[in-house]
């Protein structure tokens, strides 16, 4: 079976991964590719400019979580040298999974049953921070999701191979001292083959491996289900 068909049919109805108490009509989607001008106002490499951007972007909207990104291309990672090579083809640029813009402590929830596949702190300036990632088997098919950006106390006591449960809090978003410097948000990825990371898996790919990683990680929205018309 197709895997993209096989997570669209997973479920025939939205799929919350943070803040259960939160309707899906306060959601919007946002835009942060290298398109939108209002990001050339404000200081980019700044955590707290970012914050203030997204609360701001939040407030004027009347909405409580902004979402979207999943292979955008996002002039954000040029702050860091974790993200760059040599030659704009080699940069990884290009986002893979899809980021939920929310407060600081706003509890994460698996997507799916599943066990603790690997945990770490990813610590490099601009990378996910605290990191959770669950094993799940559907209908015999084997697949991964990925929850970045957390606060240190989501990660405190993890053990792999813990049974988690569907909609189950697993963890909190964290805070930009802990997160990589970003404004808070959770960084929500599905992988279908995990290759041999523990605790972490790239999130942003260059132009050069995007027709793999694009394939390895489908769009989150196949199974979150957000429409991107919200406002």
């Amino acid at each position: 079976m197709d895997f993209k068909f096989f997570l669209m049919e997973l479920s025939t109805k939205p799929i919350k991964v943070v803040a259960a108490e939160v309707d899906f009509t306060a959601y919007v989607s946002i835009d942060l590719s290298v398109g939108n001008k209002e990001l050339e106002k404000f200081d980019t490499k700044c955590s707290d400019s970012w914050t203030k951007y997204i609360e701001y972007f939040l407030k004027s909207h009347h909405k409580s979580i902004a979402f979207g990104g999943y292979l955008e291309c996002r002039n954000l990672y040029d702050r860091s040298d974790y993200f760059n090579q040599t030659g704009s083809f080699n940069s990884r640029n290009i986002h893979l999974g899809i980021d939920l813009w929310c407060a600081e402590e706003t509890p994460v929830m698996a997507a799916f049953d599943g066990v603790v596949h690997s945990f770490a702190d990813n610590t490099n300036y601009g990378d996910y921070g605290p990191t959770i990632v669950l094993k799940h088997c559907i209908k015999n098919v084997v697949f991964y999701t990925l929850y970045g950006h957390l606060s240190r106390v989501s990660i405190m006591g993890l053990n792999k191979n813990t049974q988690i449960l569907k909609n189950q809090v697993i963890g909190f978003v964290g805070g930009s001292k802990v997160n990589g410097e970003y404004a808070p948000h959770l960084h929500f990825q599905i992988i279908r083959d995990i290759e041999h990371y523990q605790g972490d898996y790239p999130g942003v790919s260059s132009q050069a491996d995007l027709e793999f990683y694009s394939t390895n990680c489908p769009d989150p929205n196949l199974i979150l289900k957000l429409p991107k018309t919200i406002e």
